[in-house]
């Protein structure tokens, strides 16, 4: 009996499902996080008449033809690609990007990351960086001197002196766009490493070629609608249910089948 296969695949689609809702609501208040779908698609057919033949008995031709799935399979988990809010945090350090692009990090391993997140720091020799410590590609640094620093829309960095009226230019930040954002590889801590699927990055100055603009003193919020992966949630759970429900109506059947005398 096929049915406690292809429910057993159904249970397991359920619970991926449920783990990428998890995982997006354990995320709400993830810095630049996109929301995860999981996506699935049926198995093999097995053709016990396939449509088109003809029928032995006349010779007529069979429209439909018998076809059975054998069940589901995952497929990919993609990212819902939008904008989440901007809040205001007023700090010299935060950086929100509003529209398309990444900021772009040299990892320990001197490899280029890439993030949506913001949130800056100052390292202890003036280098602007992540809050993992890794340095913003092209690399920044503020003198220890400056009293503040300002941000502009395309990136430039100015930092300002107490004993000078005009800011001084110490670099402009550049952002990432990719052909591909889906197939970014994320590897967690907001990071995401380019791969064959996302294709090179084409870097410019923010607000160029397509990429979005700097907003200082802002954040981007996670996208996560905590209404609709609630509701994603249940008919998870409902699919789960269902899928067991048919597992236990096989099971009955072939006892019923063992029984017979």
């Amino acid at each position: 009996m096929r049915a406690l296969q292809i429910a057993a695949t159904g249970m397991s689609a359920q619970q991926m499902r449920v783990e990428v809702i998890s995982n997006n609501l354990a995320n709400m208040s993830t810095t630049g996080y996109n929301a995860r779908r999981a996506e699935f698609a049926d198995l093999l057919y097995q053709q016990q008449t396939r449509p088109g033949t003809l029928s032995a008995s006349d010779g007529t031709m069979i429209p439909a033809g018998v076809q059975l799935g054998l069940g589901v399979r995952p497929t990919a988990v993609s990212v819902q690609l939008s904008q989440g809010a901007l809040s205001n945090t007023g700090g010299d350090l935060d950086l929100a990007i509003d529209g398309y692009g990444y900021l772009e990090v040299t990892m320990p391993s001197g490899a280029s990351g890439y993030t949506r997140d913001g949130g800056l720091k100052r390292s202890a020799d003036g280098e602007i960086v992540t809050s993992d410590g890794y340095p913003v590609v092209p690399g920044i640094t503020i003198p220890e001197e400056a009293s503040s620093i300002a941000i502009n829309a395309t990136g430039e960095v100015y930092a300002y002196f107490s004993d000078q009226v005009q800011p001084q230019l110490l670099g402009q930040i550049t952002l990432a766009g990719f052909s591909n954002e889906k197939g970014l590889e994320a590897i967690g801590s907001n990071l995401f490493l380019e791969t064959e699927a996302s294709g090179p990055p084409q870097v410019s100055p923010p607000g160029e070629n397509g990429l979005g603009t700097i907003r200082q003193g802002y954040l981007e919020e996670s996208s996560v609608d905590s209404v609709r992966e609630i509701t994603e949630l249940i008919k998870a759970q409902r699919g789960y249910e269902m899928n067991a429900k048919v597992i236990t109506a096989a099971d009955e059947m072939l006892s019923a089948t063992v029984q017979v005398k």
